[in-house]
């Protein structure tokens, strides 16, 4: 069975864990992250991050808020002449803006773990995908944290922008490719009416599972293979 689930945000661990088993997620299944594990509540996704190294049917897509605290990750080097030089006002701006948008929770956490996990855990993020696709049966699927900036029929993947990927707010009336189901989060559902508050948005063309958990609901899990929410 393959799941996805989006923007845990500081989602405490344990009942991220209790959700799985609920679910019955299991050795032979996976699990797709699609992106914004970490910032704004708790340990800011910290001991998610530190588990997801050790899963090997667990597969994170980056997200908008890994890739901040990727430009950030200057705050975890090396103390020398040289590297405290390179921290220019660029950077601190770069750092000022991720903090506004809920890094602070995860910046402070990150920093109480030895070096090499800190280390070990930018690695993964600097290897995560931006998307992944999916078979299931007849079913062909694109995973992608925010949608398809720019969406132009005919476009490859592989052409869209980083940007595209990670920042996109799509309409309800925007549309993707017709024969893949593309499956999103960033956008929480309750931006598209009170209505979807909590509440995964199906469209012809793109599902959005980001429920607002970074915003104190419960996050959604979805399995692929028959379209079931669990809770």
């Amino acid at each position: 069975m393959i799941y996805v689930i989006s923007d845990l945000h500081g989602y405490p661990h344990e009942e991220f864990m209790k959700l799985l088993a609920r679910a019955g997620f299991g050795k032979g299944d996976f699990l797709y992250i699609l992106g914004d594990v970490i910032d704004r509540n708790g340990d800011g996704g910290v001991e998610t991050l530190e588990w997801l190294l050790y899963q090997p049917n667990v597969q994170l897509i980056l997200g908008n808020h890994e890739a901040m605290l990727l430009a950030c990750s200057f705050v975890f080097d090396e103390v020398t002449e040289e590297s405290l030089a390179s921290v220019n006002e660029v950077k601190m701006d770069i750092l000022t803006s991720y903090y506004s948008d809920g890094g602070e929770v995860t910046m402070k956490s990150l920093q109480k773990l030895p070096k090499d996990l800190q280390q070990d855990i930018l690695d993964y993020l600097r290897d995560a995908p931006l998307y992944e696709t999916v078979c299931i049966g007849d079913r062909d699927f694109l995973l992608v944290h925010s949608g398809l900036g720019g969406f132009v029929p005919g476009k490859k993947i592989t052409d869209y922008s980083a940007d595209d990927l990670l920042w996109t707010h799509p309409k309800l009336s925007d549309t993707y490719f017709p024969d893949v189901m593309t499956i999103i989060g960033h956008t929480p559902t309750v931006v598209y009416g009170k209505e979807y508050d909590g509440r995964i948005v199906k469209t012809a063309t793109w599902i959005d599972i980001d429920v607002g958990t970074g915003f104190g609901r419960a996050p959604v899990l979805l399995r692929l293979d028959d379209m079931k929410e669990f809770r």
